[in-house]
């Protein structure tokens, strides 16, 4: 079982099964959330992340035509995603993790907005100019 919560320790969470990807994201959207030149993000199965405190405090943006964002509402920090609709909680932000989370990110994703002042690195990682084919 992997652990995270928001930097204020307000929200904790688990993840109850292994993550099924990872991948970097460099869309607007990620570089505006994070203030950052990419977001790393894991997908989880439905069901295997469950907010154990703060769930309170859960904040949502929901942005057209993209996923949900979900956020501590205290101290802004960027936690999860999910599809527009769902109450499943399947994209975690590595970075509010507690430990290793068992996965490293496989491909860069919206690389066509990456940000002009970070130079994309060459980590030979798959790169897609929008989402990576399903």
């Amino acid at each position: 079982m992997l652990t995270g919560a928001c930097g204020c320790g307000a929200i904790r969470f688990e993840v109850t099964r292994p993550f099924l990807s990872a991948s970097y994201c460099h869309c607007t959207r990620c570089r505006r959330r994070t203030g950052a030149a990419a977001s790393a993000n894991a997908r989880a199965e439905p069901g295997t992340v469950q907010v154990v405190a703060g769930e309170e405090h859960l904040g949502v943006w929901a942005p057209e035509g993209g996923f949900e964002k979900l956020f501590c509402g205290l101290c802004g920090s960027a936690l999860f995603s999910r599809p527009p609709g769902a109450t499943d909680l399947t994209g975690v932000r590595l970075g509010a993790l507690d430990g290793e989370p068992g996965i490293r990110p496989q491909w860069r994703q919206f690389v066509a907005y990456a940000a002009p002042w970070e130079p994309i690195p060459d980590d030979g990682l798959p790169r897609y100019d929008e989402r990576p084919p399903a």
